[in-house]
C-alpha cells in the first residue's frame, strides 16, 4: 500500500508509515525554529515561512507558537492573513486560505479524521478532508473548524464556535455547533459595536 499516495488522495490511510514520518519530521524541525525565533528576527520568520508552507503571500504575519502537524507544508496562504498565539494547523490534509483572513488566539483547523470503525482506528488508521476559508475572513479566539468544512468569503466565526458545516459568504456565525445567526449588510458599514458609529471621516 503505497500511504504517501493514499494520504494525498484523501484515503484510509496509515500514518506511521516510515517514509511519511521521515518526511515529517523534516517539516517539524522547521517548526521547531520558527518557534524558537526572538521577537527581533522578523526577517528570519519570515524566511522560514517560505520554505514551511506549501504557498505563502505578501504581508503575512504568525505569532509564535504556531503549530502544525506538517509546519504547513499542506497549507496555501494567500496575502494578508494574520494569526495570533497558538494558531493550531492540522494539516496533514491541504488547508487554503484566502486574502486578509484574521486568527485570534488558540484557532484549531484540522483535516485529518480517524474511521467511525474501531478495528481501524486501532490500526492507527486515519484519512484527510481539505479545509478552504475565503477571503476577509475573521475567526473568533478558541474556534475549532474540522475537516472538510468551507468558510465562505468576508465571514466572522465567533470565539468558541465549533464549525462542523460549510458556512456561505457574508455570515457571521457561532457557536456549537456554529450556526449564521445573520447576514453581513448595511448596518456593518455604519457601526462597529452595538450602537457605536464607525467615525470615517477619521479614518485613513
Amino acid at each position: 500500500m503505497d500511504n504517501k499516495k493514499r494520504m494525498a488522495e484523501g484515503k484510509i490511510y496509515d500514518p506511521n508509515d516510515s517514509a511519511i514520518i521521515e518526511d515529517q519530521n523534516g517539516c517539524l524541525e522547521l517548526l521547531y525554529d520558527f518557534n524558537a525565533t526572538r521577537p527581533s528576527e522578523f526577517e528570519k520568520r519570515q524566511e522560514l515561512m517560505k520554505k514551511m508552507f506549501g504557498a505563502i503571500g505578501e504581508n503575512c504575519y504568525i505569532e509564535p507558537p504556531f503549530h502544525a502537524n506538517w509546519a504547513g507544508r499542506h497549507v496555501f496562504m494567500g496575502d494578508n492573513v494574520y494569526a495570533n498565539f497558538n494558531l493550531t494547523l492540522v494539516d496533514d490534509g491541504n488547508i487554503y486560505i484566502g486574502n486578509r483572513v484574521l486568527f485570534a488566539p488558540n484557532v484549531v483547523v484540522a483535516t485529518p479524521n480517524h474511521p467511525i470503525n474501531a478495528e481501524l482506528r486501532n490500526k492507527s488508521y486515519q484519512y484527510n478532508k481539505d479545509v478552504h476559508i475565503g477571503d476577509n475572513v475573521w475567526i473568533g479566539s478558541g474556534a475549532i473548524i474540522v475537516p472538510g468544512v468551507t468558510i465562505g468569503n468576508n465571514c466572522v466565526i465567533g470565539a468558541g464556535s465549533v464549525v462542523v458545516k460549510d458556512i456561505p459568504d457574508n455570515s457571521v456565525a457561532v457557536g456549537n455547533p456554529c450556526r449564521v445567526i445573520r447576514e453581513i449588510g448595511e448596518h456593518d458599514k455604519e457601526f462597529f459595536y452595538k450602537n457605536e458609529k464607525i467615525d470615517w471621516e477619521n479614518l485613513d
